[in-house]
């Protein structure tokens, strides 16, 4: 009989559909998490402080923070009040903000995406731009809605990957070309981040834990969008399967030395 497989936590975001409030996860997360970590994905309802932290942490064995169309509240990162009609999900940041913050303290593998670097740099103290593409000699990171969304996900620039980083390692090149959908993104790095990669006009596109002792990655871009179609996609939810194994192993070495 084969060993189960690992477990990883996956938060939900709250999403109004017709008349009701539902608890939704992205099926490319799921299938990224399934497929490409070869992992249990474990949904975790966005329920905030009715959560015991830790106890959740317990019954993980990795976390992966993903995108949504929300935007983190700017109250967390003291960020001036967003503009009229700009799409929140409280109940989402009181559940992944003090997740990500006990899960790293804890060293328990993390992957996070998009608004999940963005949620993660605010964890460590870091700001956010709620506009990037507001700020003098950026680009528009946003996807063009008109577009199909094959389109919208496809490559749309480089970034170069940081000397001696966790992804050029990974990748095997110092550069590669990633999609883009995002208009919030890193303002002041926050503590305990080291930047791994960089959009040409200085957007930080991805960074890493460094005190992270199995795994801990951050991209601004969409890896998990068709991840079996993209070599530096399959090479990074793979080593997350295989640094959360490591860490299980060792967590459950500890535990047996112990009793």
């Amino acid at each position: 009989m084969s060993a189960p497989r690992p477990v990883v936590g996956v938060p939900a975001c709250v999403k109004q559909l017709g008349a009701h409030p539902f608890h939704v996860v992205g099926d490319k997360y799921i299938r990224a998490v399934s497929e490409g970590a070869d992992c249990l994905p474990l949904l975790i309802p966005a329920l905030g402080g009715w959560h015991d932290i830790d106890a959740v942490l317990d019954r993980l064995d990795g976390l992966l923070i993903t995108g949504s169309v929300s935007n983190v509240e700017p109250k967390h990162y003291g960020g001036e009040a967003s503009e009229p009609g700009t799409l929140h999900d409280p109940d989402r940041d009181a559940t992944t903000l003090p997740l990500i913050r006990r899960a790293v303290e804890r060293g328990i593998p993390v992957l996070a995406i998009c608004r999940g670097l963005q949620e993660l740099n605010v964890v460590c103290g870091g700001t956010l731009h709620q506009h990037v593409e507001r700020i003098p000699g950026r680009a528009d990171h946003r996807a063009d809605d008109s577009k199909p969304v094959e389109v919208q996900y496809g490559p749309a620039h480089p970034v170069a990957l940081a000397e001696g980083g966790a992804l050029a390692a990974l990748f095997g090149k110092a550069e590669t070309t990633v999609n883009t959908i995002h208009a919030q993104g890193i303002d002041r790095l926050g503590a305990g981040l080291k930047v791994e990669a960089t959009a040409p006009d200085g957007q930080i596109e991805a960074v890493r834990i460094e005190a992270a002792p199995y795994f801990g990655l951050a991209t601004q871009w969409h890896p998990e969008w068709r991840f079996r179609e993209n070599p530096d996609s399959v090479a990074l939810f793979a080593a997350f399967g295989q640094a959360i194994r490591r860490y299980v192993a060792d967590r459950d070495g500890r535990r047996a030395a112990a009793e």
